[in-house]
This record gives C-alpha cells, structure tokens and sequence, in this order.
C-alpha cells in the first residue's frame, strides 16, 4: 500500500495499525538504555519511603526527580 493510501484512510478516521510494522517502531528521545548506579544507603531508604508514600516503584521516583531536575538546568 502506498504512503498516499494510508494518508487517506488516517484522514477519513480508519484504524492504519494494521499497515504498520510496530516491532520496528521508535520513540525519539525514548529509546530506553539500562544504566547502574550505586546510591548510599541512608539515599536507598529515602528513596524507599517516598516511593512507598506515593504507591510507586523506587525506579519511577528516580526517573521523575531526575528529569525534573534535568529539565530545570536546560530552563
């Protein structure tokens, strides 16, 4: 099928998964790499507090704090 095509039937509100190659689909600037860092512990049991009194998993605190502090520095 021609990218025309597709055009069309996205245009006209018709479901186009089915055309797609979804193994081979990227998210830019979300493509994931697994990292290792070595945190105090007095650092791991904070962290574990506040992810318990938010009901989330250690890693989402990690990740969040880190991009809102990323983003403040390129502000």
């Amino acid at each position: 099928m021609k990218a025309e095509e597709i055009d069309k039937k996205f245009d006209a509100g018709e479901s186009i998964v089915d055309y797609l190659d979804l193994s081979t689909a990227r998210r830019p600037k979300l493509e994931q790499k697994r990292v290792n860092v070595d945190f105090p512990l007095w650092m791991i049991h904070s962290l574990d507090k506040e992810a318990k009194r938010l009901g989330v998993p250690r890693q989402s605190i990690i990740k969040i704090w880190l991009a809102e502090r990323l983003q403040q520095s390129a502000g």
